[in-house]
């Protein structure tokens, strides 16, 4: 499962890189993009959550680091803008997604313990 997980997370991360850092025509739209982000951000600390178990704290720092790197680079690209706000939602939503993570791993050990 952790191999999975950990393919999963690269996926997500770099297709979060390249909607992120993609000419604003090109970036994918389903939804508000605020709630794009937040899934996005998510999904990606969920999967690393699950991919690297016992580095939480590790996990937590590259999520807020990729929140932070990413929305800097977007100052560089002068069809995209970067926002503190932005960066603050995606980071706080990776968090949310390690934490789902986390609740996952101790329902499925509870669940292994009374087998």
């Amino acid at each position: 499962m952790t191999s999975i997980s950990r393919l999963v997370a690269f996926v997500l991360l770099a297709l979060i890189t390249f909607a992120t850092l993609s000419p604003i025509e090109l970036r994918p739209h389903l939804s508000d993009p605020n709630m794009e982000r937040a899934l996005a951000y998510i999904l990606l600390g969920l999967a690393l959550a699950l991919g690297f178990p016992s580095r939480v704290t590790q996990t937590v720092l590259f999520v807020c680091a990729v929140a932070g790197v990413l929305e800097v680079l977007q100052l560089f690209d002068p069809g995209r803008h970067a926002r503190v706000v932005d960066g603050l939602l995606k980071a706080a939503a990776g968090i949310v997604g390690i934490v789902l993570g986390r609740f996952v791993i101790a329902l499925a050990s509870r669940a292994a313990e009374r087998r």
